[in-house]
């Protein structure tokens, strides 16, 4: 069965770095584009950043744009997104997801795969 497990996440000060990390099994995602969504309290899940399958091409919301790097290593079945400069705003759960697209997708729909989601708290 294909799960995505995501893993990192803490509570920071305003201004630190993170990395979470998003760990495929079941099957190989390599030729899978992934992406990290957010969703913060009260709020609606919102795209964050999506990566190719080759990793050849990303994309990010504007608001984390400079900020944050999404990566992957397909020989550890593995996405990353490091996040800078982090601030209070950046407070939500992060959750991975993969979709059997190859290319890079803001749109939750298209997604297959989801994760159950780590926390991440930024304090002020």
């Amino acid at each position: 069965q294909a799960q995505l497990v995501e893993s990192g996440g803490g509570l920071v000060q305003a201004g630190s770095s993170l990395r979470v990390s998003c760990a495929a099994s079941g099957r190989t995602f390599s030729y899978y584009a992934m992406g990290w969504f957010r969703q913060a309290s009260g709020k609606e899940r919102e795209f964050v950043a999506a990566i190719s399958w080759s990793g050849g091409s990303s994309d990010y919301a504007d608001s984390v744009k400079g900020r944050f790097i999404i990566s992957r290593d397909n020989a550890k079945n593995t996405v990353y997104l490091q996040m800078n400069s982090l601030k209070p705003d950046d407070t939500a759960v992060y959750y991975c997801a993969a979709t059997s697209g190859t290319m890079t997708s803001m749109k939750r729909g298209v997604y297959d795969y989801w994760g159950q989601g780590t926390q991440v708290t930024v304090s002020s």
